[in-house]
């Protein structure tokens, strides 16, 4: 993706930002400030939207440049709240495969507490959505 297409994208907009990415794990991080819901709490869908970006990120590592990776599915638990600071996710493939991946996806806050788990499934695509 070129540079000036990437201020326009979800990622950018939420604050997050990716670490470090291989293919055994991708890391990045959100600020919960500007992510919560009214009641003070990270919202459940910036989780969501972190697990995906960075789920995503692995798919693509591994599928691309032949295949082009899109979510299929995305499944999240929320054990519990953050309210501050940043929230860590670690995606790690559970399986690759030709024509699908899926990955799981553990965020944290600063105290290493477990906030959510996540799960997503990308569909390898033999050409670009949308092109």
């Amino acid at each position: 993706m070129k540079p000036e297409m990437l201020a326009e994208q979800l990622a950018e907009k939420m604050g997050i930002e990716i670490v470090s990415r291989s293919l055994e794990e991708v890391v990045g991080r959100m600020p919960v400030a500007g992510n919560r819901q009214p009641y003070g709490l990270m919202h459940g869908g910036a989780s969501g939207v972190l697990a995906e970006t960075l789920g995503s990120t692995l798919s693509a590592l591994h599928a691309l440049p032949e295949r082009f990776p899109v979510g299929l599915e995305l499944a999240c638990t929320h054990h519990r709240a953050a309210t501050d600071g940043w929230v860590t996710g670690v995606a790690r493939p559970l399986h690759v495969g030709r024509s699908t991946s899926t990955t799981e996806i553990v965020l944290t806050d600063d105290q290493g507490h477990r906030i959510c788990t996540a799960k997503l499934t990308c569909l390898h695509r033999d050409t670009l959505p949308g092109g």
